[in-house]
């Protein structure tokens, strides 16, 4: 009877403790639900403030605009925002136009296009006190000029988000360096514009501010990451605008839009106070330069911003002037051309615009001379790839945590979270099939120790040097080739990450290089679309033709590239395509 009931007693007991550790585990998961609940509740909180600060500023400046109209009724937007650049600061200076008019003139203009495009951040009402003391600075280059300048660019008491959560609610105490420069020379930052999220992405969207559209064709996207920039200035709401550039950021919205934009040899312009989800990388250089409708506006604003007031500010910049002599200069060139990279195959348009403006500049009597710049795909995947992502993706994954993956950036996080030896053993399987994606694959695992991250910068020093002697060996003052695009339709931009070898390859070497609209895309460019098949006839060729569908009439770029700290030579090239395509377009029968 006594041994039944120790039985009875231990099952009783183990019946119990089943029961417990039953309800424990129960009421754990119901904690980490709870808290999961808690934390979404907080990340919604978080993008629904700063959405409510971004349409709280929208709403100021409406009601800044009508509260002009009525003390002005003789304004009239269009006179003003129709303006090219010099002839804008011509007015100011002479006082036919006052800073007040042309700052609510886009200020109005900024809030049509965001409506359209969804490109602004935040409409910057400082801009309007700011105009108490402009008078101050008359004398500046950029005297009552309107600035629209990339989110991720310090304004003092505003966020630079990134696009990414963990950047909000951190308001910037003072101003980058570029912003205070700009206002010393007069100049009127108003807005600031969207970028996707993490910024190492040329799309433009992120779960914070949505997808930004482009002016063209809103069922394709602006570019990125400077695409706000892009789509405002292509759009009329910004006549001079700034980005940052790390791989193409400024030059792929420029070319989508339709705009000229100019990545300047890193550091010529401050990049102290921009904000990044990938600091510390420093295998490949980022830029940050102007964007705007023509050269010209491009050569205004480096001007106005390689002054004294910047080499006080950052005396790790260069105090080298704007060298205005080469800029004006008009002897012939002699230039070196490639069409195809050997890693994209330019789409019909890319290649029919930029064989037309290599036939203008022949028949203006430069020389041009067949140049390729050696080991490109080597120097991209190895080099250039395997540099951003020296930590295997790491740094831009810490800002990512604990919030929501944009779509337009989803693709490239499944393929950095896995784990570095499940990337090798994908590497490895995909070699016979899919070679380039292979090589892809390896590279995002990063480096894997600080000694091999120091031959990295080793192989990338020689890979510069290399590149140089072929270009001296030519003798070539710059450098023409394809600018990739159309505009992409949505989503395919973080899935086409080898197309960005025209223009990551200029950050690696760290030459200025600038992209000026030439042709836009005809029906014939689109019928040869299905004839295309790349360069290595994979996954990501077919892919790139998806990408490009649909984009008659869409504008179409070419890209020029000089030396390092020759930024004077390239808009000097850049705006002799522009005048020649200018002039082939006049002379062009109706």
């Amino acid at each position: 009877m006594e041994r039944i009931n120790l039985q009875q007693l231990l099952s009783g007991i183990h019946t119990n403790w089943t029961s417990i550790f039953a309800a424990a585990s129960c009421g754990a998961g119901a904690f980490f639900l709870f808290v999961k609940w808690i934390n979404k509740q907080k990340i919604k909180k978080k993008i629904l403030n700063a959405r409510k600060r971004r349409d709280k500023s929208f709403q100021q400046a409406e009601q800044a605009v009508q509260q002009f109209k009525i003390t002005n009724p003789d304004f009239e937007k269009s006179s003003i925002v129709s303006l090219s650049l010099p002839d804008l600061i011509q007015k100011l200076k002479e006082g036919s136009l006052q800073p007040d008019a042309v700052l609510h003139a886009f200020m109005e203009k900024a809030l049509e296009v965001n409506n359209k495009l969804n490109c602004n951040t935040v409409m910057l009402m400082d801009s309007v006190d700011q105009l108490r003391d402009v008078n101050t600075y008359k004398k500046g280059l950029l005297y009552g000029v309107p600035i629209s300048i990339k989110d991720n660019l310090g304004y003092k008491g505003h966020d630079s988000s990134c696009g990414v959560l963990s950047k909000l609610d951190q308001p910037a105490v003072m101003d980058s360096v570029v912003v205070a420069v700009l206002k010393r020379q007069g100049a009127v930052p108003f807005v600031k514009t969207n970028v996707p999220q993490g910024l190492l992405n040329y799309d433009c969207s992120n779960p914070i501010y949505g997808q930004s559209r482009n002016p063209f064709n809103l069922q394709k996207t602006c570019g990125g990451s400077s695409g706000g920039e892009g789509a405002l200035i292509g759009g009329g709401g910004s006549i001079l605008g700034l980005g940052t550039d790390i791989g193409g950021s400024i030059r792929i919205p420029s070319a989508f839009c339709g705009i000229c934009g100019f990545k300047p040899t890193s550091n010529r312009i401050s990049l102290r106070g921009a904000s990044s989800c990938n600091k510390g990388q420093n295998a490949v250089f980022s830029s940050l330069g102007p964007m705007a409708r023509d050269v010209e506006s491009l050569a205004l604003c480096m001007r106005a911003l390689l002054c004294q007031d910047m080499f006080t500010l950052d005396p790790t910049v260069p105090p080298i002037p704007f060298n205005q002599e080469v800029y004006e200069c008009s002897e012939p060139l002699r230039i070196g051309y490639y069409e195809n990279d050997g890693n994209l195959l330019p789409s019909p348009s890319m290649a029919r615009a930029f064989r037309e403006t290599k036939d203008l500049l022949e028949r203006a009597g430069h020389t041009l001379v067949p140049f390729k710049p050696p080991r490109l795909f080597f120097a991209i995947t190895e080099l250039a790839f395997r540099g951003v992502m020296a930590d295997g993706a790491a740094t831009l994954l810490s800002h990512l945590e604990g919030g929501p993956i944009d779509p337009c950036l989803h693709p490239q996080v499944v393929l950095y979270r896995l784990p570095g030896f499940v990337k090798k053993i994908l590497s490895v399987f995909l070699k016979p099939f899919y070679p380039r994606m292979s090589v892809c694959m390896d590279a995002i695992c990063g480096v894997g120790s600080i000694p091999e991250l120091w031959k990295q910068h080793t192989k990338i020093e020689e890979y510069i040097h290399e590149v140089l002697a072929e270009w001296r060996r030519l003798n070539v003052d710059v450098v023409l080739c394809p600018m990739f695009g159309p505009a992409y339709n949505f989503s395919y931009c973080g899935k086409l990450s080898s197309a960005l070898s025209y223009t990551a390859l200029y950050n690696l070497l760290n030459f200025p290089a600038g992209v000026v609209p030439v042709s836009t895309v005809t029906e014939e460019d689109e019928a040869q679309l299905c004839q295309y098949k790349g360069n290595f006839v994979d996954v990501w060729d077919k892919l790139f033709v998806k990408a490009v569908q649909g984009g008659v009439d869409l504008p179409v770029a070419v890209q020029c590239v000089s030396l390092p700290w020759q930024d004077e030579m390239c808009l000097r090239f850049m705006r002799e395509v522009e005048q020649l395509t200018a002039k082939n377009k006049l002379s062009r029968p109706h």
